[in-house]
């Protein structure tokens, strides 16, 4: 698998671990933004940020542009 399919993976399945948890009980908005260390959002959004911002520059080196 390349690297572009494993980091679009573990973002889907990121998604629908975040769905599951909102699903089951909510999500408040401090906890989103400002996770206690010990919660399981914690570094939630950064993670998938750098997933994603790597995901987009994989995809303009196969294409050979740039952002």
């Amino acid at each position: 698998m390349s690297e572009k399919q494993e980091l679009i993976r573990k973002m889907i399945q990121m998604q629908r671990e975040f769905i599951a948890q909102e699903q089951q009980g909510g999500i408040e908005q401090k906890d989103y933004f400002v996770p206690d260390s010990n919660q399981k959002l914690s570094g939630y959004r950064e993670s998938y940020a750098e997933a994603a911002t790597r995901v987009i520059d994989l995809a303009h080196e196969e294409k050979g542009s740039r952002r």
